[in-house]
């Protein structure tokens, strides 16, 4: 195996990039939930990275990028605990240290088990979400990386396209996300109550340094410092912005107005869209996929009030939907091999991982709730979580009073 210094560089300060987003995605997250619960959202996304962080060392990345263990649905132990660092990752012809690798993957599975704190908003305890994340690493993701990434995997055997991460961490978070609105019910009071966003401010900036982490989301996954990095860089670009003005178009056109919370989110969604095609497609496809993440983003989100579950920040509308998007139009926009053929493998890829994500999800939440329990108790939920379970507040209300006052 040969270290190109380079390409290690690039792949280990992408990794750190794609660290970042978790940090962003609290702030994105934290903005957009009730003054009462912004640290317990936080500190949930915090916790996602310790926990996760842990258990991929322990076990999760073995089981997803180890030898495999027979028809390529898991892997064998032989990585568990980074055992083996210098071994060459089986598929793979890298040209960077094995580890640099299990890092940079790291990073992917901690952000997406992140993505699913802005579901349980507002009424999931933090110790069952520390317990949860770390089952669902090992159950959901686990397998799901390994199908998709894996050159050992069934899903890539057959040409399953994901460059960056579209099943994977996208539609494997939109489906998990459903499944857990479903075990924790509804907050009290929605949809009646009004739950607005305490500061758009904080969202805007948390929105902001995703984009700038999801360079190395995206980018980082060539896995080498070259043409195909500099492609899905710029393609990263270009969705992120029609996206957001995909977005905020409907949401003028349906409301008369276009509002910072819809341009912040159409970021993401456009984000999100490009993520399994950046690397495969050229620059006016990512305008496209882009843009008509923007759209299915703004129209998915009212979803769950026809429905009736409450994803709170939703998950299920930007991140399950727009993965779909971007997924299935790689199948007809991809540089090479695009057509009828392998838009069936995309869509393949969908179904199967919405069902194992859903299924496998709610399993596991079910299992933590009637355990060590997922959801806070009612007065908990109404006084909030940050008082009661976190013993902090974001704001000195209080202070402020007596300030004026004074």
């Amino acid at each position: 195996m040969i270290v190109d210094a380079g390409d290690t560089a690039w792949v280990l300060g992408a990794a750190a990039l794609v660290l970042f987003m978790t940090p962003g995605l609290a702030l994105f997250y934290g903005g957009m939930v009730r003054s009462k619960n912004v640290l317990a959202m936080m500190v949930q996304n915090l916790g996602a990275i310790a926990i996760v962080s842990v258990v991929w060392a322990i076990v999760a990345y073995s089981l997803a990028f180890g030898p495999d263990a027979g028809g390529g649905f898991i892997g064998t132990l032989r990585l568990a605990g980074l055992a083996h660092p210098n071994a060459q990752v089986p598929g793979y012809h890298l040209t960077v240290p094995p580890l640099a690798f299990a890092a940079f993957q790291m990073m992917f599975a901690v952000i997406t088990a992140a993505l699913l704190t802005g579901t349980g908003a507002d009424r999931m305890r933090f110790s069952g979400f520390l317990v949860f994340a770390a089952l669902w690493s090992i159950v959901v993701y686990a397998p799901i990386a390994h199908w998709v990434f894996s050159p050992e995997g069934w899903l890539f055997k057959r040409g399953v396209l994901d460059f960056a991460g579209g099943n994977v961490v996208e539609i494997d978070s939109g489906a998990s996300a459903l499944a857990l609105a479903f075990v924790l019910g509804r907050r009290h009071g929605w949809p009646r109550d009004v739950m607005a966003p305490h500061s758009l401010p904080l969202t805007v900036v948390g929105a902001g340094i995703l984009w700038f982490g999801w360079f190395g989301f995206n980018a980082g996954s060539a896995l080498a410092s070259g043409h195909v990095a500099a492609q899905a860089f710029v393609s990263t670009q270009l969705a992120a912005c029609t996206g957001l003005l995909g977005w905020i178009l409907v949401e003028r056109w349906r409301t008369g107005h276009a509002t910072t919370l819809g341009a912040a989110s159409g970021v993401v969604a456009g984000l999100v869209a490009i993520t399994p095609a950046c690397g495969y497609v050229n620059s006016m496809a990512a305008l496209l996929i882009g843009f008509l993440g923007g759209v299915t983003g703004v129209l998915a989100v009212s979803a769950k009030f026809r429905f009736g579950y409450d994803d709170a920040l939703d998950v299920v509308g930007v991140h399950g939907a727009c993965g779909v998007v971007g997924t299935l139009l790689l199948g007809v926009l991809a540089m090479h091999g695009a057509g009828a053929h392998l838009l069936g493998e995309q869509a393949l890829a969908v179904i199967v991982t919405i069902a194992w994500a859903f299924t496998l999800t709610y399993a596991v939440a079910w299992l933590v709730e009637r355990s060590v329990g997922l959801r806070v108790p009612r007065q908990v939920e109404i006084e909030g979580l940050d008082t009661v379970v976190h013993a902090e507040s974001a704001y000195d209300f209080g202070n402020v009073r007596a300030t004026r006052m004074g």
